[in-house]
């Protein structure tokens, strides 16, 4: 059984996924899209509840770090990735070199952006975070204006330098 939740946000219609005991998905496409896969879909915005203000409280700049129950499914490495993607600080970046060096595959960025693209759990699991190595936006399931609509919004909200580099005034 899966439950899932639309939520409206500055980015467009967020869907919340769970098992009913974690968040298995969240996708920056409306939920009858997500939800024409077979299977068997409940709405449940009650069940999701936490997630939903969760989200709510970031895109209202009040919280920086997600509490949710995941469960992101993929292969070994691809967890390894996401794992890692989690504790990249907010309002923070890396390069998909530089992760790939930190997990111990140097040399693998292909790789890591692999994984990145097959995030689940998008936001929650910051796949934005991570760059190009010359800071360009590069790549991003939800398309680049939404990654960089997350970084602006994460560099205002924690005042970090690269809001001068992304153009928000202060």
């Amino acid at each position: 059984m899966r439950y899932y939740s639309e939520l409206s946000t500055p980015v467009g219609p967020v869907t919340i996924v769970s098992d009913g005991t974690a968040i298995t998905g969240i996708t920056m496409r409306p939920a009858a899209s997500v939800i024409a896969r077979a299977g068997e879909w409940i709405e449940d915005d009650d069940r999701l509840a936490d997630a939903r203000d969760q989200l709510t409280a970031y895109f209202a700049g009040e919280l920086r770090e997600f509490s949710l129950a995941l469960a992101p499914r993929g292969s070994a490495f691809q967890s390894q990735v996401w794992a890692a993607l989690v504790k990249i600080p907010f309002g923070e970046t890396t390069s998909y070199g530089a992760l790939a060096a930190s997990l111990g595959h140097p040399g693998s960025a292909r790789a890591v952006g692999a994984a990145n693209r097959t995030n689940p759990i998008g936001i929650v699991v910051p796949c934005h975070r991570v760059i190009g190595a010359d800071g360009t936006l590069t790549g991003y399931a939800g398309g680049i204006e939404r990654k960089k609509y997350l970084l602006d919004h994460e560099a205002a909200v924690a005042g970090s330098p690269r809001q001068m580099e992304l153009g928000i005034a202060q």
